[in-house]
């Protein structure tokens, strides 16, 4: 008799993440025999990524693959130090190694869940470094992508932030997302069959936090009224935005080395030619370009600067963030750093 249900789904997802992390390692060592690549699983003991980490556990030595763990303590909330030594504790005890338990310093930038986020991924990249490793799971399920849609929705979003999250990300797709294609029921069940202990984050439930509210009051109100079938369908909408973004982002990078000029600034007659959502694309790549942090940089920015080009009445320099001014003179549209352009000047 096989595996659960919930159990074989978890393991498929991840063995299709595995296939593709050991053919990628082999065409980095072609002509000899490449070391075992090692996989990260990024572990917080919630059932998303302990689900993960059981799967990762299982899959891993049949295709000769090493499984490690990290777990990182946010250190927000009290016990959050013996709670991340407990969940390194169940990571050795199915197999994996190395096991880190991660404690970051959380700042303030952005806002608690963006600060809390920044620093978990910089302690994983740091890890990830250090111990040479592949590539890093992250539990993310189709819930969590729908709700990452329905936020970027509500903030009036462009196409790039309604695509969600990607299955790979970071540098050389270090990170990892086997379950954006099952549910979070299902991970849960999984954990539940196994008899794996898991911690809900109460977090997770607090209505403070944005993507709270988004998982416990705006989304249940949506089935409600609309039916079951609403989480699957925002998972669909971020895949096919992805497409749309991805398609973009590449016409937006051919465009913006057509119309840039030798000395870097930008020829606003064939800028302004451009579709709107080519040429906005143009638009923040170079601001990004110019020093702004893309993290700071929102749709507000660029639509100021787009108006150098679609209502020009001769206004003055727009500031943007980082340091950055973006300003038009005799045909031209140049973004500099403010310390650039008082030298130019």
């Amino acid at each position: 008799m096989g595996p659960h249900p919930a159990v074989a789904a978890i393991r498929l997802a991840v063995r299709r993440v595995l296939h593709d992390v050991a053919d990628e390692h082999a065409k980095l060592h072609p002509l000899r025999k490449p070391d075992q690549p090692l996989v990260l699983v990024a572990c917080s003991g919630g059932a998303d990524s302990m689900a993960l980490a059981s799967a990762l556990a299982f899959e891993a030595p049949k295709l000769h693959i090493r499984a490690g763990g990290i777990t990182v303590d946010h250190g927000l909330q009290d016990g959050s130090e013996r709670r991340a030594t407990e969940v390194a504790d169940r990571l050795a005890a199915m197999g994996l190694k190395p096991v880190e338990a991660i404690r970051v310093d959380v700042g303030r930038t952005g806002g608690p869940e963006a600060a809390a986020r920044d620093a978990r991924y910089a302690a994983l990249d740091r890890a990830a470094e250090r111990l040479g490793a592949h590539a890093v799971l992250l539990g993310h399920t189709r819930d969590d992508q729908a709700e990452t849609v329905l936020l970027g929705l509500a903030r009036g979003s462009g196409t790039r932030s309604l695509s969600g999250m990607a299955a790979a990300t970071g540098e050389a797709g270090r990170y990892r997302r086997p379950f954006l294609e099952i549910d979070r029921q299902v991970a849960r069940k999984a954990c539940m069959v196994q008899s794996l202990p898991v911690w809900d984050d109460p977090h997770n439930v607090d209505p403070a936090y944005t993507r709270s509210r988004v998982r416990h009051e705006a989304l249940p109100v949506l089935e409600k009224a609309l039916g079951k079938g609403v989480v699957s369908a925002l998972a669909r909408t971020a895949q096919l935005s992805r497409d749309d973004a991805d398609a973009l982002d590449a016409w937006a990078e051919t465009a913006g080395r057509d119309v840039r000029l030798a000395d870097g600034g930008f020829d606003t007659t064939r800028l302004y030619a451009l579709p709107p959502a080519v040429r906005r694309r143009v638009l923040r790549r170079a601001v990004i370009e110019a020093g702004a942090p893309a993290g700071s940089l929102f749709s507000r920015h660029i639509e100021e600067v787009d108006r150098l080009l679609t209502s020009w009445r001769g206004q003055k320099a727009i500031s943007l963030p980082g340091r950055v001014e973006a300003w038009r003179a005799d045909g031209r549209l140049v973004i500099r750093r403010r310390d650039e352009a008082a030298a130019e000047n």
